[in-house]
C-alpha cells in the first residue's frame, strides 16, 4: 500500500526532515473498542463520552481477523482500549477468543461497566477457553477522591476503588493509571498511591502507569518538532526500539472500516492510517508528527507494560 501523506509527515514546519521511526516487530496489537464511554472527561485523549461516535465499536467478527494474523506475525499481547471497554457489546466473546492464544490486557475506568460485567468475566478466566491471563488496568487520576471526581464525576473514585478491589479478590492481575503533572514529586505521589492501596487491602507494590496530558483530539500542542537529528542525537538505537510504533499496532474501526493505525496515541489524525491489514502497516515508517510523539520522546511514555 503507497499511502499518501502530508507534506508535514517529512517535514517540520523550518523545513528539517522529521524524525521517524522504523518498526521493528508486531509485539503488542492493541484494539480500539469505541470511543462511547460512560464517563465524560475533559481532559480525555479520545474525547470520549456516551454519545461520542468518533469511532466505533468493532465486532467479534471484525477483530478475529487482525488476531489471526497477528498470531501469524508472532504478537506477544492483546491489548484493549477505549472509551470504555466494557461498554462494547462483544467484550467478553473478544476476551475469550484472543485469550486462547497470548495474555490480554484491557484498559478500564474501573466503574459500572466493568462491575456489571465482572461476573462474566470471572467465568471466562476460570473457564478451560482461557488459556492465557486477562490483566486490567484501572484508571484512578489521582490518590484523592477529590482530585480524581473532579474530572470524573462525583463518586468515580468509590466506584472504580470498588472495580479494582473486586479484581484483585477474583484474582486478576491488576495495574492503575494515573495523571503526572510536570512539576510533581513522584516519589510522594508514589507514596500517596501505595497508602491508598494498603487502606484498601491492595498490595502496596501494585503497578502504577503514570501519563502526562496527552490534550483532546484534534489539539494543537506547543511542543518542540522532533527532527531526523533529534532522533539520533537525543536518542539511542535501542531507545527508538521501544517506541510503541516500533513494537505495536492498533486497530480501530471508522466509517464502517477496520482501520491499522501507528500506536495508541495517534487516531485522531489520518496521516497514521498506516493500512487495513498488518502485514502491510509493518514496512510504513512512522512520522513523529503528531504532539504526542513528543511525550515519546521527551518522557518515554508508553500505553504498555
Amino acid at each position: 500500500m503507497n499511502k499518501q501523506h502530508s507534506e508535514s509527515w517529512y517535514k517540520t514546519p523550518t523545513g528539517d526532515e522529521r524524525g521517524y521511526i522504523i518498526p521493528h516487530a508486531l509485539d503488542e496489537l492493541w484494539f480500539h473498542t469505541g470511543t462511547r464511554c460512560n464517563l465524560e472527561c475533559s481532559f480525555c485523549l479520545e474525547g470520549s463520552s456516551p454519545s461520542s461516535k468518533r469511532l466505533q465499536g468493532p465486532k467479534l467478527s471484525e477483530v478475529k481477523p487482525f488476531i489471526d494474523e497477528a498470531l501469524a506475525l508472532g504478537v506477544k499481547q492483546f491489548s484493549f482500549t477505549g472509551g470504555e471497554p466494557f461498554l462494547l457489546k462483544d467484550m467478553i466473546d473478544i476476551l475469550a477468543y484472543a485469550s486462547q492464544f497470548r495474555p490480554c490486557l484491557v484498559l478500564t475506568n474501573g466503574t459500572t461497566p466493568l462491575i456489571k460485567r465482572l461476573p462474566a468475566l470471572q467465568d471466562l478466566a476460570e473457564s478451560s477457553e482461557c488459556k492465557h491471563p486477562i490483566s486490567l488496568r484501572i484508571s484512578l487520576d489521582s490518590a484523592e477522591s477529590q482530585s480524581h471526581d473532579a474530572g470524573r464525576g462525583q463518586g468515580n473514585f468509590a466506584l472504580a476503588i470498588s472495580g479494582l478491589k473486586k479484581l484483585y479478590r477474583a484474582g486478576f492481575k491488576v495495574s492503575v493509571a494515573r495523571h503526572m503533572s510536570a512539576d510533581e514529586n513522584s516519589d510522594q505521589v508514589t507514596k500517596q498511591f501505595q497508602d491508598l492501596f494498603a487502606l484498601n487491602g491492595l498490595p502496596e507494590d501494585l503497578n502504577i502507569v503514570a501519563f502526562p496530558d496527552f490534550l483532546p483530539p484534534g489539539s494543537i500542542a506547543d511542543v518542540p518538532h522532533i527532527s531526523s537529528h533529534c532522533m539520533v542525537q537525543y536518542q539511542t538505537e535501542q531507545q527508538r526500539k521501544n517506541y510503541m510504533c516500533s513494537n505495536s499496532k492498533m486497530i480501530i474501526k471508522k466509517n464502517d472500516q477496520m482501520q491499522v493505525y501507528a500506536c495508541t496515541l495517534v487516531d485522531d489524525d489520518e496521516d497514521y492510517h498506516l493500512a487495513n491489514t498488518l502485514s502491510d502497516s509493518m514496512s510504513a515508517r512512522i512520522s513523529m508528527k503528531h504532539h504526542r510523539c513528543y511525550s515519546c520522546f521527551a518522557h518515554g511514555a508508553s500505553c504498555s507494560e
